[in-house]
C-alpha cells in the first residue's frame, strides 16, 4: 500500500475545525448522570484459567443504564504492594474480552489489568459475552449506523457510557490504586480510550493506538476499507440523511473529546493505514489537549506499531506511573 493520505509534513500540522454542537458538554453530562442513577455493582469472581503466575477475575459491571458489562481483570500474583496501577484496557471492532491468556502483557509487568468486553460485538474475531439490549432504526451491517438517527440512541453513546464506568469498576477493586489508573486501546479501543480520558477524572493518562472514532467525515470520504465504509454504504442508500448524520457522529468525535482532555497522551499512527486514515488520527493528535507524544509507523497498515508500540507503552506507563 502506497503513502495515499497527505505529506507527512502537513500532517505533523492538521489541526481541521472541529464539528462540535453546543450542547455537547450537556449532552455527555446527562449520559453520564443517568448512568449514574444505577448502582456500578461491580462483582470479581476468581477463575483458575491454568495461568499460575497471574490471579484471573471473571469481571462484570453496570454498564450503560445498568445493563450489565463483561470484563476480566487480570493481577500478576506476587505482588509487592497492596494496591497496583492498573490499566484499562478498550477492545478493536468486532472484537470482544476473549480469554484472559489473550491478555498477560500487562500483569507480566506487574500492572493490574481491565479488559472490558465490547457489548454486542465479539463475534468477528476474538469472542465476546456482553449483549447490547438496545433497539435500532435501519442500519448499514455493522455498528457505525446503529440508532445513528439521533445521538441519544446511537451505538457508541452506550459503548462510551460503558467504558467510563469500566474505569469506575478498576478504581472499586481492592487490588487497584484509584489513583493511578491508565486507558489504552487499538483502533475502536484507542477512540475509546481517547473518550474515556476526557469524561474520567480518574483517568491518569492514555495511550490510544490508530486510533478509530475520530474526524468522521474525512474517514468516511477517505477510509478504504471498513468500518468507516459502513457509513458511506449507509447514506448511498439514505441520501437524504447526510446531515442529521454527521451530527449525531459529532456527538462521538475524538477530536471533540480530545479538546476536552489534559491528561498525557501517547498516540500511534501509521502512515499506510488504510483503516483509519493518518489523517484522522493526526487531527486528533493535534488536538489533544494534554501533553503528548507520537509514534509514527511510516511503512505499517493499520496493523500500526505492533509490539514495537508495546514496547513504548510499557516505557511511557513506567514514567507515569513511577512503577
Amino acid at each position: 500500500m502506497p503513502l495515499y493520505d497527505l505529506p507527512r509534513s502537513e500532517l505533523e500540522v492538521y489541526r481541521p475545525e472541529r464539528a462540535e454542537e453546543p450542547d455537547f458538554d450537556a449532552f455527555w453530562t446527562r449520559t453520564l448522570d443517568e448512568c449514574a442513577a444505577f448502582p456500578l455493582e461491580p462483582r470479581f469472581a476468581p477463575v483458575d484459567f491454568g495461568l499460575p503466575n497471574v490471579e484471573v477475575f471473571d469481571t462484570e459491571f453496570s454498564g450503560w443504564k445498568g445493563q450489565r458489562v463483561k470484563a476480566w481483570l487480570i493481577l500478576p500474583r506476587r505482588r509487592e504492594v497492596p494496591r497496583l496501577p492498573c490499566v484499562v484496557e478498550y477492545i478493536g471492532y468486532g472484537g470482544g474480552r476473549g480469554f484472559p491468556w489473550d491478555w498477560l502483557t500487562w500483569s507480566a509487568a506487574g500492572y493490574a489489568h481491565l479488559v472490558m468486553d465490547t457489548r454486542g460485538q465479539g463475534s468477528t474475531w476474538m469472542p465476546g459475552d456482553t449483549p447490547d439490549d438496545a433497539p435500532s432504526g435501519p442500519a448499514y451491517p455493522g455498528y457505525m449506523t446503529r440508532g445513528i438517527e439521533s445521538p441519544e440512541t446511537y451505538y457508541y453513546r452506550r459503548l462510551i457510557a460503558d467504558a467510563v464506568r469500566a474505569v469506575e469498576a478498576a478504581a472499586a477493586q481492592s487490588a487497584v490504586d484509584p489513583e493511578r489508573i491508565a486507558v489504552t486501546g487499538g483502533s475502536q479501543g484507542g477512540g475509546l480510550a481517547i473518550a474515556a480520558a476526557a469524561l474520567s477524572k480518574r483517568v491518569r493518562f492514555l495511550m490510544p493506538d490508530v486510533p478509530f472514532l475520530c474526524h468522521y467525515r474525512r474517514a468516511t470520504e477517505l477510509a478504504a476499507e471498513a468500518p468507516y465504509t459502513e457509513i458511506a454504504a449507509y447514506l448511498k442508500v439514505h441520501r437524504d440523511a447526510e446531515a442529521s448524520a454527521f451530527r449525531t457522529l459529532s456527538y462521538f468525535d475524538g477530536l471533540n473529546f480530545g479538546a476536552r482532555s489534559r491528561a498525557p497522551a501517547l498516540f500511534s499512527v501509521a502512515l499506510m493505514d488504510t483503516i483509519c486514515p493518518p489523517s484522522t488520527v493526526y487531527a486528533a493528535y493535534n488536538w489533544h489537549g494534554g501533553p503528548k507524544e507520537l509514534r509514527v509507523y511510516p511503512y505499517n497498515n493499520h496493523e500500526g506499531g505492533g509490539t514495537f508500540q508495546t514496547r513504548e507503552k510499557l516505557a511511557f506507563a513506567r514514567s507515569r506511573f513511577g512503577a
